[in-house]
């Protein structure tokens, strides 16, 4: 996505409906005004519930697909739980199991990114316009080139980093991996995670980019140390002059 005129920042809360506590913190971090946005898990013990207070209240809401942690939900089928125990055994194996096609596992692959997407349409009213995933999952090989991301919806890229930050391979790779998904998808211009915290000139930055692009912060307020940063007095000073957005 190219950059906008006077950029925006999105601070998209993940896990909304894992469970109650998630929930419940990110509500109060909505309310507040400090997070923007929410990335949806379905089939979990709280789902049901979250759906309901985001479509009551009018919270976006974008899928947080789910390939490695458990369903908790009791609307998950036994075949559901099944293709996800071998989808999540694969990619625990080795760190960079994800970057490799799978062509064994591709059916259940697919049939993950399916039944998910139409319990998100049963739960929200509509299919989702932003996706993204657990773990960062949804860039795994399986769903990238096995064209399982629905064309023209907006998609998490990778993280954003500055040289050092990481090896030149690792961002190279990374940066293929985003021009490969723009070429089918809206993306951000930057990606960040909200911690480390700490130094505070590091947040400073991040959000002193979204004056001029369009920026994702992706927190998680279950986090004790999140969860006060988003409901303390900082968060105010450091986004009082960017404007914020839902998506």
């Amino acid at each position: 996505m190219s950059s906008l005129r006077h950029g925006v920042l999105i601070v998209n809360a993940d896990d909304w409906g894992r469970d109650t506590r998630n929930t419940d913190r990110t509500l109060d971090c909505v309310v507040r005004g400090t997070v923007t946005a929410v990335s949806a898990m379905v089939f979990m013990e709280d789902s049901e519930r979250a759906a309901e207070i985001a479509c009551e209240r009018g919270i976006s809401a974008g899928l947080h697909l789910n390939f490695t942690t458990a369903f908790s939900g009791s609307q998950a089928s036994h075949q559901l739980r099944a293709h996800l125990e071998r989808v999540s055994r694969y990619l625990g194996k080795r760190r960079m199991a994800q970057a490799i096609f799978h062509p064994g596992l591709s059916n259940s692959f697919d049939y993950l990114v399916a039944v998910q997407r139409e319990e998100f349409c049963r739960l929200y009213g509509s299919e989702p316009k932003r996706l993204d995933g657990h773990h960062h999952m949804h860039l795994s090989a399986n769903v990238l080139f096995g064209g399982l991301l629905p064309a023209g919806t907006t998609i998490r890229r990778n993280f954003s980093f500055l040289p050092g930050e990481k090896s030149l391979a690792n961002r190279l790779y990374r940066r293929a991996l985003d021009s490969f998904l723009a070429r089918r998808h809206e993306l951000t211009d930057y990606f960040f995670s909200l911690p480390p915290l700490a130094p505070p000139s590091r947040l400073q930055r991040i959000f002193s980019l979204a004056k001029e692009f369009r920026v994702e912060v992706e927190t998680h307020p279950v986090s004790a140390d999140e969860y006060s940063f988003l409901t303390g007095e900082e968060i105010f000073k450091l986004i009082a002059n960017v404007s914020t957005a839902a998506k």
